[in-house]
């Protein structure tokens, strides 16, 4: 399987598209944030560790083999704002698995913008890349993202209580997945 997709990928409101150079200082605006890192495994990024990941960022547009991961940022289509990011790895070519993620700047949510580009790689993950089971992940304090998961329909399989040390505390971890054929039956009774 490999998978190259067309950009930028539309959806109703907004323009999934990989990134370029000149998205640091948006990306900045989020990832320097102390409230957006709180449950990230980074700190908040300085302008530079942000060029850095944008730079990174920039090739990872492409699902080649296992491990490989599409970053793309998410602008609304209207204005062109960059709003946040969503991700989609590879993480098992044998059992067709991938990892949802996202990162969304505070001043843009609770406008389902997360939900809108997050079904958009679910598509790609259960259409071109043809996997069997996406799972996400989040700190168990973190409720906009685990209400996000159960949103797209995906199911709480795991709750990992203090299984680790993160930033000075136990972590509490919720793993959440979907399988494709939940996918599809979830979109046919939508009537997509």
């Amino acid at each position: 399987m490999a998978v190259h997709l067309n950009y930028p990928v539309m959806t109703e409101r907004l323009r999934l598209r990989p990134f370029t150079r000149g998205d640091v200082d948006a990306v900045f605006g989020y990832r320097g944030r102390e409230d957006v890192a709180r449950y990230l495994f980074d700190p908040p990024l300085s302008r530079e560790e942000c060029a850095l990941a944008v730079q990174q960022r920039v090739t990872q547009t492409d699902l080649v083999e296992e491990g490989d991961r599409i970053i793309l940022a998410v602008e609304r289509a209207d204005d062109r704002a960059l709003v946040g990011e969503v991700s989609l790895i590879w993480r098992s070519q044998e059992a067709r698995q991938g990892e949802l993620g996202w990162i969304f700047h505070p001043d843009f949510q609770g406008n389902g913008y997360a939900s809108e580009a997050s079904r958009c790689m679910l598509a790609t993950a259960f259409g071109p890349a043809d996997l069997h089971r996406v799972f996400a992940r989040c700190d168990a304090r973190n409720e906009p993202s685990w209400r996000l998961m159960e949103r797209l329909g995906m199911r709480r399989e795991a709750h990992f209580r203090e299984h680790g040390l993160f930033k000075g505390g136990w972590d509490e971890e919720f793993y959440y997945a979907i399988l494709r054929r939940d996918w599809v039956a979830m979109r046919a009774s939508a009537g997509e």
